[in-house]
């Protein structure tokens, strides 16, 4: 070769002295679209990326339940936090669905018992599975029971049902949206960068040893070390299995013996404590307001103490112990049952009275007769009715029996009322007792052949809970 032509062809590998291998040809060209990293030192795995280069997006982040700021169970705090969004709009919306079909109830049950929490790996499904039975387990499962309940209530109304499937779809919408607002478009190359890219280092696993929940260390005296804190399931440690097998290479085939660090005490129960509170409370209301109040509102008062006492309890133990979740049950109950005495009507009293009443003339006979709680009976055989004569009264019981005895010779035009009960005519068998709900009947009670008309009577008669009677006079 020429002079000429080495310097048209520059210098071959290794004519150079100090020259190292080049490690392809000199004349390549970057590919379209790869950056220019001439000049560039090369940076390690994990180094933050430079102004250049390309970002690649982060992977999506599951749904869990945010520890930091629940209120309850953690819900709706990692659902804000997964639509970035507030939590109060979640906490809100659902706490209307759980009153308008019970919706909101089943979702929070479901999303407690199956998302964990952010800082850990099993939820409280697994945890019941596993044996480890503890009240948040329990309060979702009383949450999803609760609002199945509800829901199935429901099914008749289709109004409310459909108020709330729109508004647990726009919820959905508003989540979604939130969520897609603010995430970058995927960029292709940078995917591919990804993809191309080699598999980060990894450092070796450490060795370690974890014997099955099913196969305990057995020695040869036919001992074993067993106990693992769960009703079933496996172990969740590995330094008895390490000094279980020390003690057989060394010759103690006995049970190892070592000294057990005694359990942290716990916060002190005081679920049995805040019951009997609730009990207490309860009797004292009830009774306070027992001889002068109706039976509701008596009821009323001694619900409301103990429900006062109950939530108290609950309140408490979040500093000074613990009430598990048998005492929300309880509060929960216990607000159903105020909820229920609220409804029960003013006019029923507290104690039973057997009342009487004799009218002896058309004058005397009243517009209106009421008892609160016990047996009345209206005796009309003693008042002369003339003929083409109408009197008109209304009687009305709370809870009890009520009978109106009607004279032989007068016309009956009756309309009877019975919330739940039975309803007796002249005639009626008296094992002839048919109990149901919301009965009513209108009827006219003719007088018999053997006597002339003496008259009318128009009758109303209501009662609330019990049996409503009316006989003819015997003689």
């Amino acid at each position: 070769m020429t002079d000429h032509q080495h310097a048209a062809t520059g210098p071959v590998p290794g004519s150079g002295p100090g020259e190292a291998s080049p490690a392809g040809p000199r004349d390549a060209v970057p590919a379209a679209g790869a950056p220019d990293t001439a000049g560039e030192e090369p940076r390690a795995h994990g180094d933050p990326p430079a102004p250049g280069d390309p970002v690649v997006p982060e992977a999506p982040q599951k749904f869990r339940r945010d520890r930091r700021h629940k209120m309850l169970g953690g819900v709706c705090a990692g659902l804000g936090r997964q639509c970035d969004m507030d939590p109060v709009i979640f906490r809100i919306g659902l706490a209307v669905l759980s009153a308008s079909g019970g919706i909101g109830l089943i979702f929070y049950g479901f999303a407690w018992l199956f998302v964990a929490y952010d800082d850990e790996e099993e939820n409280e499904l697994r945890k019941l599975l596993t044996g480890r039975v503890d009240g948040q387990a329990l309060t979702a499962v009383l949450f999803a029971l609760v609002g199945c309940g509800v829901f199935l209530s429901m099914l008749g109304n289709g109004g409310v049902l459909t108020f709330a499937t729109t508004l647990a779809l726009v919820l959905t919408g508003a989540g979604y949206w939130s969520r897609q607002r603010g995430a970058p478009g995927p960029d292709p190359l940078a995917a591919q960068a990804v993809a191309d890219a080699p598999p980060e280092a990894q450092a070796p696993p450490v060795p370690h040893s974890f014997s099955s929940w099913w196969r305990d260390p057995i020695v040869k005296d036919g001992t074993h070390v067993g106990g693992t804190g769960y009703l079933w399931g496996p172990s969740d440690t590995r330094d008895r299995d390490i000094t279980a097998a020390v003690n057989i290479a060394q010759g103690n085939y006995g049970r190892d013996i070592r000294a057990r660090e005694p359990k942290p005490r716990g916060p002190r129960w005081i679920g049995g404590w805040v019951f009997l509170l609730a009990l207490l409370a309860g009797a004292l209301g009830t009774g306070a307001t027992w001889d002068d109040h109706a039976l509701g509102t008596s009821l009323q008062a001694g619900l409301a103490s103990a429900l006062i006492v109950l939530g108290a309890g609950i309140a408490v133990s979040a500093f000074l112990g613990r009430t598990g979740a048998g005492s929300v049950f309880l509060a929960i109950i216990t607000a159903a049952l105020l909820a229920c005495s609220a409804a029960l009507p003013k006019d029923i009293s507290t104690h039973w009275v057997r009342t009487n009443w004799t009218p002896a003339a058309v004058a005397d006979v009243r517009p209106a007769y009421e008892l609160g709680t016990g047996v009345g009976t209206l005796d009309l055989t003693r008042i002369p009715l003339a003929e083409g004569q109408t009197v008109t009264t209304s009687v009305e019981v709370g809870v009890g029996r009520l009978k109106v005895v009607v004279p032989k010779d007068a016309t009956v035009k009756l309309n009877v009322e019975v919330g739940v009960g039975d309803i007796q005519f002249p005639g009626d068998g008296k094992q002839d007792v048919d109990v149901a709900p919301g009965k009513y009947e209108e009827r006219t009670l003719r007088p018999t052949s053997s006597t002339k008309n003496g008259g009318t009577l128009d009758l109303t008669l209501e009662v609330g809970v019990g049996q409503a009677e009316v006989a003819r006079a015997t003689s």
